[in-house]
């Protein structure tokens, strides 16, 4: 690879990404650069060549990584850039702050962040899927968000900017974002924090929280407005139509779509990013000559077959 630049942060040739994945598979990243602050990474994409990939990664809770690994340099923010602070009505957090924190120091400080107690991953994460449940989504709450741009640039962008729709932000590739400020309705903060519990509970009574998963596989096929929210022109869930296609619990290799929920992926101990992905990839495939329905991927899968 091109010279790269020296950073003040940490820069790590072929560095294993599987142990920075909840499904616990992958090969390694070329480079893994894990920047000191944000001029530090300002001024490190700054001097990156432009023809070195880049890929922004969060705690890894919705991502494949194939078994070759990832080329160019992936870019994981750490301390620094996971703090949350409160303003008034707003919740100023750190790209790497914690989904199910952000929820937690809001619903202290009396405000209404609760939709994101059960989403697994990182503020980042949640902003470029627009994430959502229990009826509420990024794109509800999302005041503005600051990004580094692949040339280094620094800049502030408004949701419109980023037009989310449906598990989806227009964010250009390479750039990362950095921090991002959300405004909520206020509540009492111990029924907030009882909301959460409530959350917690039903998840954990319907999903498999207990095993090595990333979230859910595939996304809904509904109709949803740009906004992100659906718009009840249809409701089909997908775990019903893996259901329907009789694949609950079936297995390939080391994967295995869930029998608690089947719209989960799990890696059962020893499976491959190739056992997951031909899995999921199964799955689609089955779907569609069962019901005429196409899935699409929730799950990010990137990098290299072995």
């Amino acid at each position: 690879m091109t010279d790269l630049p020296t950073p003040r942060g940490t820069l790590t040739p072929e560095r294993p990404l599987s142990d920075l994945t909840w499904l616990r598979v992958g090969g390694p990243a070329q480079w893994l650069f894990q920047p000191a602050d944000r001029d530090d990474l300002a001024v490190f994409l700054r001097d990156l060549p432009m023809s070195v990939p880049v890929f922004p990664m969060g705690v890894g809770s919705n991502l494949i990584v194939r078994d070759g690994g990832i080329r160019g340099v992936v870019i994981r923010l750490g301390r620094g850039f996971n703090g949350i602070e409160i303003d008034g009505d707003r919740v100023i957090a750190g790209a790497a702050a914690l989904d199910a924190h952000v929820a937690r120091r809001a619903a202290e400080a009396g405000l209404d962040l609760t939709f994101l107690r059960t989403i697994p991953g990182s503020i980042g994460g949640a902003i470029r899927m627009n994430a959502g449940c229990y009826g509420a989504y990024v794109a509800d709450h999302l005041v503005e968000v600051e990004a580094v741009a692949r040339d280094g640039a620094i800049l502030t962008l408004t949701p419109d900017e980023l037009q989310f729709d449906y598990r989806h932000s227009h964010l250009p590739e390479g750039w990362v974002l950095t921090r991002a400020t959300f405004r909520a309705d206020r509540g009492e903060p111990d029924a907030l924090l009882a909301k959460i519990e409530d959350q917690l509970a039903r998840r954990d009574a319907s999903q498999p929280t207990r095993d090595r998963t990333a979230g859910s596989t595939f996304r809904n096929p509904a109709g949803f407005s740009s906004t992100g929210r659906a718009d009840d022109v249809h409701d089909l869930k997908a775990w019903k139509l893996i259901e329907d296609a009789g694949l609950r619990g079936h297995r390939l290799g080391g994967a295995q779509m869930s029998d608690k929920h089947p719209n989960f992926l799990i890696n059962t101990g020893d499976a491959t990013a190739a056992d997951l992905e031909n899995l999921g990839e199964l799955v689609r495939d089955r779907v569609r000559a069962n019901s005429g329905h196409e899935l699409t991927w929730e799950v990010i899968r990137i990098g290299d077959p072995a």
